[in-house]
């Protein structure tokens, strides 16, 4: 991959900061003002040669500017591009059915992404997950409904949460 784009905007939870490729498609994103906490989620076959910044990456800074104002199907098409084996990029597309403000637990999320013995593989999908908010990780939760991590932070996915369950 030649050049792609990135961009942070201020939400309530903090600055976030997505990177796409030349065709919309984005590659990394999450709540960080930092490249650097980004670019190595980014599968080596899609990482980008240069990048440059932009103040506004178009349909993807609506995207997210729309989802925090409260439209949370504002993510729904944006689209995205993460490479890995056929599990983890079948668990990425599942979380993208998972809809904001009913999360599910990683068993549940197992069971979605085709594999329902494979809990601890589908947690490592969410924890590799460079995509974040398109591909809502943040909507898979511990049985029993405790948070469980985020990569970044508890404070963030419980507010995410709280933010989806309320609009919903």
């Amino acid at each position: 991959m030649s050049t792609a784009f990135s961009s942070t905007v201020d939400t309530p939870f903090g600055p976030f900061t997505a990177v796409v490729a030349g065709d919309g498609a984005v590659l990394a994103s999450g709540w960080t003002a930092s490249l650097d906490d980004l670019l190595p989620q980014v599968s080596p076959s899609l990482r980008p040669a240069s990048l440059s910044d932009r103040n506004d990456l178009g349909a993807v800074t609506r995207a997210v500017r729309d989802y925090h104002a409260g439209d949370l199907a504002a993510i729904d098409d944006v689209p995205v591009r993460q490479r890995s084996g056929e599990f983890m990029e079948q668990a990425w597309t599942a979380l993208r059915t998972v809809p904001a403000g009913k999360p599910v637990s990683y068993a549940d999320y197992a069971l979605l992404a085709g594999r329902p013995s494979a809990v601890r593989a589908a947690a490592s999908a969410c924890a590799r997950n460079a995509a974040t908010l398109f591909v809502p990780c943040h909507r898979v939760v511990r049985t029993g409904g405790a948070i469980g991590n985020f990569r970044w932070g508890v404070e963030v996915k419980r507010r995410l949460l709280a933010h989806e369950a309320s609009a919903a």
